[in-house]
């Protein structure tokens, strides 16, 4: 075998729950060790807040991979237990803040290698003959299934490989709807060569279109890797038509199979071939192959071949198993594209109606300003302009708010007085508020002279809130807004509060108010300040929590980590996005 098609190790870490979901990372070979936290130098970033800046390594020895721990704030939980370091194994995972990360190791063969091979995959046109006469024992498409539930019931032989395949066939099922299929069937056939004498194998996975493509073709270490490997289309299609696999054997001295030319073509002795059938289809056909010349076959004694029915049976179960894997794989991508598709259609029609009442506002102003250039109106003139204007400023916000709410940053955090912050967001929107009759009381606190955070960031938060109370104010009795800064008692936190005696906001409501494009402005908001507001206020470490009392009012919290995560520390967990209502 040459040097560049050996095979190698391909560690993976796969984020199958957080905010990163769905990110696969390959990790380099060699010895030494990769980070990963949620600094953009590692190797492996997340954008999950309550990840260390350098969480953890995963570093490759000669004994094989191994989890260290770098003094992460929240630390590092090993299939769920706190681990310091520890020897990774394929199909851990790994917990890290709100992310949950899958290790897994595949033997990949060099591109040189596999990518060759799949192309000299031929599947041979079928002659006219009985393929019936031919086939030495068959079994069911189901068998696959049963030997696994029923494994008492297999040989002694069967029973030995079925007990150490166990684990290999949990991690698949785990794994099938993030693993892609090219990777799970390349790990299956490894598998397969270590319990089955075959001298070649490929999966036959049905695409789209219906058609037989090869997979995961495996060589035995020996053969030749130039030559064409033959799949005869006769056997294929009999055993998916007829769900059934069969052993086909002794085809050189047995004059049944003379007509089966691709058969004899490529010197094939014996060949197994069993369908994939999942859960709910069948979604291919495993195939192997013996290839012996008539002088071999004679010395070896033609009634003893390299394969024999149990052989049969273990790659049904095999086969069964990773037709359930493709299942899961295919219908989880497909999921995902519809959710993907679902999400598109929502945030276009969303913005449609956003942008149109946007619009309605310009063309109403615009034909203000038309009319009074046409009458000689100023005061038209200025109440046109002013409309446009306004309507202007709309659209800026709403694209402000788009490109934050997109786009993952990390906050440029410096220490800010939070006293000041907050009394020039009051100062800003106090013309407003008298001009509506609120009351507008400002509570300056101690101990926030230098909170650690983007001053730009958390003065765009404040001020949505704030500017949310003075709109939900409106036409009411009596309306009353409080802004107060404080430190929390054991100095952990800061925290802005704002306060109103509004309408409220009804308990099944508040996690709403939080996702893009819901709005309980009507045409007058975005969609998007609360959802912007969180979005920068997480980043930062912390989160804005809400109570409120329908006809009472509502209290918005922002809170804000007095050591920055960015600092390596951590927001303690527990914290409640949400908090019941309380009167």
């Amino acid at each position: 075998m040459c040097a560049h098609e050996k095979e190698r190790d391909v560690p993976r870490l796969i984020v199958i729950r957080g905010v990163d979901e769905g990110k696969q990372f390959e990790l380099p070979g060699g010895t030494g060790g990769v980070t990963i936290g949620r600094h953009s130098a590692n190797a492996v970033a997340l954008h999950d807040t309550q990840v260390s800046r350098r969480h953890l390594e995963v570093r490759a020895g000669p004994a094989g991979y191994e989890l260290l721990d770098l003094g992460s704030g929240n630390g590092t939980l090993l299939n769920g237990q706190p681990v310091q370091v520890a020897p990774l194994r394929s199909g851990d995972t790994i917990s890290l803040g709100q992310t949950l990360l899958m290790f897994t190791v595949s033997r990949n063969e060099a591109a040189a290698g596999a990518n060759d091979l799949t192309e000299r995959v031929r599947l041979q046109a079928r002659p006219d003959q009985d393929l019936a006469s031919a086939i030495v024992r068959t079994v069911a498409a189901d068998a696959g299934s049963q030997i696994l539930s029923r494994p008492a019931a297999a040989t002694d032989w069967l029973r030995t490989r079925l007990a150490g395949l166990a684990a290999l066939y949990e991690t698949a099922e785990a794994v099938s709807h993030i693993l892609d299929v090219d990777q799970l069937l390349t790990t299956v056939m490894e598998l397969v060569f270590k319990s089955v004498d075959a001298d070649h194998g490929c999966f036959m996975l049905r695409d789209e279109a219906g058609r037989l493509v090869p997979k995961a073709v495996r060589y035995r270490e020996g053969t030749n890797r130039q030559e064409e490997l033959g799949v005869s289309r006769t056997v294929v299609d009999y055993v998916l038509k007829e769900r059934q696999g069969i052993l086909v054997s002794d085809v050189h001295t047995d004059d049944r199979f003379r007509a089966a030319e691709s058969l004899h073509r490529h010197n094939i002795r014996e060949a197994i071939c069993v369908p994939m059938k999942g859960r709910r289809e069948t979604v291919g056909v495993l195939f192997l192959d013996t290839q012996s010349t008539l002088k071999q076959a004679v010395s070896r004694g033609l009634e003893s071949g390299k394969f024999t029915e149990d052989h049969l049976h273990l790659a049904s179960a095999i086969a069964h198993q990773a037709a359930i894997a493709v299942e899961e794989s295919r219908y989880h991508e497909a999921l995902v594209n519809a959710e993907r598709l679902a999400a598109v259609g929502q945030t276009i029609a969303a913005l449609s109606h956003h942008i149109k009442n946007i619009m309605q506002g310009v063309r109403f102003g615009a034909d203000m300003v038309r009319g009074a250039l046409k009458d000689d109106d100023r005061d038209l003139l200025g109440k046109g302009w002013k409309l446009v204007e306004r309507n202007q400023a709309r659209i800026d916000d709403l694209m402000l708010d788009m490109l934050s709410y997109s786009k993952e940053r990390a906050p440029a955090i410096e220490p800010t007085d939070l006293n000041k912050l907050c009394e020039d967001v009051v100062e800003m929107v106090r013309g407003r508020a008298q001009d509506r009759g609120i009351a507008l009381e400002w509570h300056p606190g101690t101990g926030v002279g230098a909170v650690p955070c983007d001053p730009d960031g958390i003065h765009r938060a404040v001020l949505n809130l704030v500017t949310n109370a003075l709109d939900a104010l409106e036409d009411r009795p009596n309306p009353k807004l409080a802004v107060q800064a404080l430190l929390e008692p054991d100095g952990a936190w800061a925290k802005v509060i704002v306060l109103d005696n509004g309408p409220g906001i009804a308990a099944d409501k508040l996690e709403a108010i939080f996702k893009p494009f819901v709005s309980t402005k009507g045409s007058r908001g975005t969609g998007l300040g609360l959802p912007v507001s969180r979005k920068v206020v997480r980043e930062h470490g912390g989160d804005i929590l809400v109570q409120s009392v329908i006809d009472k009012g509502s209290k918005f919290t922002v809170r804000l980590p007095m050591k920055s995560p960015f600092a390596d520390a951590q927001a303690p967990s527990g914290t409640h996005p949400v908090l019941p209502p309380t009167e």
